[in-house]
């Protein structure tokens, strides 16, 4: 009897450890061929992301190419005359920089700091080696608005290696000479007008894909498969075809001659003077966006109404509801993950968008993302561009929290 035991025993410890040795090499080959996914994430996605974001606070600029001054003015707190040491500092760091060609780097961070920085620091470099002590009058000479304590300010502001100044001026604010926080004029303040126009026009969007791709994938998943087959072509054909070749042609469409128009005059409801701007402004960035981002609004939405089994309409239908209160209260609740999943993908590809609205969208129609590609192609303000798509990665992701957290995750794994 003991002899039984004992050799069950070792049969079920064998067997244990059979199936131990199996489970590890799953586990093992699935973390193997999840490796290239991860290495391409980290590689294109995760460093990126970093990059830009270390960018957004970290510019040593100033130190690198003018070292002397900017280690002069470190001891300063701003207030009274700038440091003697600073204006001594600065002739030889101006003809060091020259002759490594590097002068233009700290031309282009101070005059971001403050316009006209650009000629009064080339003018001075031009005579570095040609002034003498003292150096501050020598400087101001040159010009007068070396002697001013708001230019040093704004030096030793643009000098910080590690700053928050790139934040300060994405959410309109800079510091003044006193170094206190104040909000930019009127008349400078575009940022958070622009991401507050951002976020209403991929609301917008979103909103209309959800109206117009809900009843088309409701469509698609309650029809014939010959039906079906023909409309999922139709939505993914536009997949193949180039998102600016896309913009385009909604811009002959919608441009005051273009065929929308002449179809709106050629009815008896609007005269030839009544042809409608519907391009170059915030209607056309909201049509041509809808249309590109619908199919990402019907996919998601369609892949879980096809799994839903016909016969809970039919169930809810015999036991006395009516066909509205049948979808009201049975169907659309089970459609919800695929609603989700559909309202935070394009809620999330809106909010980013830039080439459409460059196109279509005209002053009124412009987002943060065009001014992203400005700073980062146009005016070389990097740090800027990082701190306006820190901003806004930070927005997307509370829409994000706070929609996971009202839907659900658990739900949205459905879609």
């Amino acid at each position: 009897m003991d002899m039984t035991v004992t050799a069950s025993q070792a049969l079920r410890a064998d067997l244990s450890a059979a199936i131990e040795r199996t489970n590890k090499r799953a586990r093992s080959s699935a973390f193997w061929m999840a490796m290239p996914l991860v290495a391409f994430l980290t590689v294109f996605f995760v460093l990126p992301i970093g990059d830009i974001l270390w960018r957004s606070v970290y510019n040593p600029t100033l130190s690198e190419v003018l070292p002397h001054t900017t280690n002069a003015l470190v001891s300063w707190n701003g207030r009274g005359n700038p440091p003697i040491r600073a204006y001594n500092a600065l002739p030889q760091d101006l003809i060091n920089a020259q002759s490594k060609d590097i002068l233009g780097k700290a031309v282009t961070r101070l005059n971001i700091e403050m316009p006209g920085f650009r000629s009064m620091l080339i003018k001075a470099a031009r005579s570095a080696d040609q002034l003498s002590a003292p150096y501050a009058p020598a400087f101001g000479a040159l010009d007068s608005r070396w002697g001013s304590r708001e230019t040093w300010v704004k030096f030793k502001n643009a000098a910080e290696v590690y700053t928050l100044g790139f934040y300060l001026a994405a959410l309109d604010l800079e510091r003044n000479v006193d170094g206190q926080i104040i909000q930019k004029p009127q008349e400078d303040s575009i940022y958070v007008t622009l991401f507050l126009r951002t976020f209403v026009i991929a609301g917008l969007v979103t909103v209309l894909c959800l109206f117009i791709g809900y009843p088309l994938a409701f469509m698609m998943a309650n029809t014939t498969p010959f039906w079906r087959n023909s409309m999922m072509v139709l939505v993914l054909l536009p997949f193949w075809t180039s998102v600016i070749v896309r913009t385009t042609a909604w811009i002959v469409l919608l441009q005051r001659e273009g065929v929308v128009n002449d179809l709106a005059v050629a009815s008896p409801f609007f005269a030839e003077t009544e042809r409608m701007d519907l391009i170059h402004n915030m209607t056309g960035t909201l049509i041509a966006m809808t249309h590109i981002l619908l199919p990402f609004m019907i996919l998601p939405i369609y892949s879980v109404m096809i799994a839903i089994p016909p016969h809970y309409v039919r169930a809810a239908r015999s036991l006395g509801a009516s066909a509205p209160g049948a979808f009201w209260q049975v169907y659309l609740p089970l459609s919800m993950p695929g609603v989700g999943a559909g309202v935070l993908l394009v809620f999330i590809l809106a909010a980013g968008f830039y080439i459409t609205p460059a196109l279509v969208g005209g002053d009124s129609g412009q987002m943060i993302g065009n001014f992203i590609s400005f700073h980062m192609n146009e005016t070389l303000n990097w740090g800027l561009a990082a701190a306006l798509s820190g901003l806004l990665l930070a927005g997307v992701l509370i829409m994000y929290f706070i929609f996971i957290r009202t839907i659900g995750l658990d739900r949205m794994r459905v879609a």
